[in-house]
């Protein structure tokens, strides 16, 4: 009997260097969110899936295995880093799956922006998070990974354009948060470019309070738009959705 290809990358198998971030807690969490909703994923029948920051290539891995089984040969996928150690290991990573990915060293996705606007079906991110002096982010090396400015939303905040002009009319966005990068204001600055929200995983470690979002394009009602991103009640929207995703977990 033939054996059930992996659902997610193995752990020991996924690549590493000492200047790539390797998975953890926020990797795990982002992953999660993914089979959390892999059944929609594939349904959702996309064309073109792309991660920005791939880091160790553990999350672009997993999201191939995810979608592989059901969408053999339709979907092309594509990684970006600004760490050219981490498209190495991404790469070796994706090998060892045996899975195939194009790689492309740049900053968020800065050469493909013109070319691929509008075509984008699915859009992962674990950014940049950390709250960290200014001066730090962009560094070379595993920095790049983790320091991100003011409130950890210096890289997120610069992201959030591109991606809307990445993603195709009907293209979902997956975004891990900090509690501490004020996940309801991303919201609220999404919603501004005509995207719905949901919380699709918070998780608590010893040392963050994590959230993933998903984001889709949702602008058939204009008027509501135009009240919603007005609405100085919006923070309290998102803590009241953030607490009923809790107690739904707990039940």
């Amino acid at each position: 009997m033939s054996k059930t290809p992996p659902q997610i990358a193995d752990i020991m198998r996924v690549s590493s260097h000492r200047e790539v971030y390797e998975p953890c807690d926020d990797s795990f969490a982002l992953v999660d969110a993914l089979l959390a909703d892999q059944t929609n994923l594939i349904n959702h029948k996309p064309n073109l899936c792309m991660e920005i920051g791939c880091g160790s290539g553990y999350v672009i891995t997993s999201l191939i295995l995810l979608l592989k089984p059901k969408l053999p040969n339709n979907v092309h996928y594509l990684a970006t880093d600004t760490n050219p150690l981490a498209a190495r290991v991404t790469t070796e990573t994706l090998s060892a799956h045996g899975v195939e990915a194009d790689i492309i060293c740049t900053d968020i996705a800065s050469c493909l922006e013109t070319r691929l606007a509008g075509s984008v079906d699915v859009i992962v991110v674990n950014p940049p998070y950390v709250p960290t002096p200014e001066y730090e982010v962009g560094m070379e090396g595993i920095a790049s990974a983790w320091a991100g400015g003011e409130n950890g939303r210096s890289v997120i905040d610069r992201m959030l354009p591109v991606v809307d002009r990445l993603l195709s009319e009907k293209g979902w966005f997956y975004l891990l948060t900090l509690t501490s990068n004020y996940p309801a204001e991303i919201c609220l600055m999404m919603r501004k470019r005509g995207f719905a929200w949901r919380i699709l995983v918070q998780r608590s470690t010893d040392e963050e309070n994590l959230v993933i979002l998903k984001f889709w394009r949702d602008r058939d009602d204009e008027e509501s738009l135009v009240k919603e991103t007005s609405s100085a009640s919006f923070a309290s929207e998102f803590s009241r959705s953030l607490s009923s995703f809790r107690e739904k977990k707990w039940r």
